[in-house]
């Protein structure tokens, strides 16, 4: 199953630059195993995972590379 998935570059306009965050566009939220895998694998130091709620709102969670975390930044800016 393909899962997009983005690396942005928070707060800046230039390339290389600013601080970089993963994320993933989901239907619906994976197992919290599959989540922090993806994270594992990507090594960003943070990675977003977002789900529409179908009112124009989202969900997000976040992991880095070891654990699930309560909130991230740049890592919501990015999903923006």
């Amino acid at each position: 199953m393909p899962i997009p998935y983005y690396h942005v570059d928070a707060f800046t306009g230039e390339l290389f630059a600013g601080n970089p965050a993963g994320v993933c566009m989901l239907s619906a939220f994976l197992a919290d195993s599959s989540m922090q895998r993806i994270a594992g694998e990507n090594r960003h130091s943070t990675t977003a995972f977002v789900v529409p709620r179908g009112d124009g709102s989202f969900d997000l969670r976040w992991f880095t590379p070891e654990v699930e975390i309560d909130l991230c930044g740049h890592a919501t800016l990015a999903s923006a």
